[in-house]
């Protein structure tokens, strides 16, 4: 069934957006009477029917709601570098969001290459991902920060640097335990430099590692989201 992104509905707004209703009627052709799934970004799953196929306003009858869809008792926060080339980093949260996150910061470092995004890409491949993977959750993409600024906030859970620097680090997998919130960072092509490192210690992180390859950075952030997500649904 075909899913649609419509926070508005909360606010007892029954029709889609104008995008979405381009895509609805124009690109997919439903009309009338036709069954659609909606998620609103905050936990809540609908099945509805369309009840006027406009383009611009399509509008649609609530059937059945289900809220806490998907909904689970960690949350993830990976704070990445974006990468030199932009194609690897809109790939990292493409896959993020499928395989489950919450948060996303891009982290700009001593040694980024890129200092810029384009927020508004991001965010609508964020929305992309979340309907393809049926995600009723939508992941927080905060905006670039400093990497000072950032592990000087304060934060509660586990906090979590992954390097590649010969220094005293245990594996991600086994500082995965009962923790409920789960913050790590990964660093840029050419690491996080050892003055980085250091602030991130005396700030409460722990130094980890994410096996014994060298990964490039986007692959690192799925390495990490992936192995969080999975010994938290064991």
């Amino acid at each position: 069934m075909h899913i649609f992104y419509t926070p508005q509905i909360a606010d007892g707004i029954n029709t889609l957006s104008e995008e979405e209703s381009k895509h609805c009627v124009k690109v997919l052709r439903l009309a009338k009477g036709d069954e659609i799934s909606l998620i609103d970004g905050a936990g809540g799953y609908y099945l509805a029917t369309i009840e006027e196929a406009n383009p611009k306003r399509c509008s649609f009858s609530i059937k059945q709601k289900t809220e806490g869809y998907g909904q689970r008792d960690y949350s993830v926060h990976i704070a990445i570098a974006p990468t030199k080339n932009i194609d690897r980093i809109e790939w990292f949260i493409e896959k993020a969001v499928e395989m489950g996150i919450d948060e996303i910061t891009p982290l700009i470092c001593q040694r980024s290459e890129r200092r810029s995004i384009n927020t508004e890409r991001l965010e609508k491949i964020i929305l992309s991902a979340m309907k393809q993977s049926i995600k009723a959750y939508k992941p927080r993409l905060n905006p670039p920060t400093s990497f000072d600024d950032f592990v000087t906030a304060e934060r509660k859970g586990q906090k979590l640097i992954a390097h590649c620097m010969e220094t005293d680090r245990k594996s991600l997998k086994s500082m995965v335990g009962a923790e409920c919130e789960y913050t790590v960072l990964i660093g840029p092509e050419g690491d996080f430099s050892p003055e980085e490192a250091d602030l991130a210690v005396k700030n409460g992180y722990q130094c980890v590692h994410l096996g014994p390859c060298r990964l490039r950075t986007e692959t690192a952030g799925i390495a990490a989201c992936h192995t969080i997500n999975l010994l938290k649904q064991e």
